[in-house]
């Protein structure tokens, strides 16, 4: 599936930089790690898992406490919130407050999945609202 992935990127170089396409913004960023990893998992959910590009918002405004965040990928079925995905660098390892982060931003948005990806490693769970619980997941719903 790798070489898949890269084929479909999109990579340019201006003023010595590489820049990386997104095909949710239509615009070309930073050749970050953060970036290619939003990137592999943009081609996980059009490529693999056949989301539309209209129902993936990329760096979704969020208010919580007055503070401005942004959750790195939203995916909304019928409008409603449905998956809330958190990329990380591989050069991070996944810990505890990478988990608080998301879940302080599902206390707002109201997600039924939850998602955290450094591309080595990959949390993907579902939440029960009412019972205050989750379960991991295998795969991307």
């Amino acid at each position: 599936m790798y070489s898949l992935f890269k084929k479909n990127l999109c990579l340019i170089k201006r003023s010595n930089k590489i820049q990386i396409f997104c095909a949710i913004r239509k615009k070309f960023y930073s050749f970050t790690q953060e970036e290619i990893i939003r990137q592999y998992v943009i081609f996980l959910l059009k490529k693999i898992k056949n989301y539309k590009e209209k129902n993936i918002l990329v760096e979704f405004p969020l208010k919580i406490n007055k503070l401005k965040k942004r959750i790195d990928i939203l995916v909304q079925i019928n409008s409603n919130p449905y998956i809330i995905i958190e990329c990380k660098s591989p050069k991070k390892s996944i810990q505890q407050k990478v988990f608080d982060q998301i879940s302080l931003y599902n206390s707002v948005i109201k997600a039924p999945y939850l998602m955290i990806s450094n591309g080595i490693e990959n949390f993907i769970f579902q939440v029960d609202e009412q019972k205050k619980t989750f379960s991991f997941l295998k795969k991307i719903p």
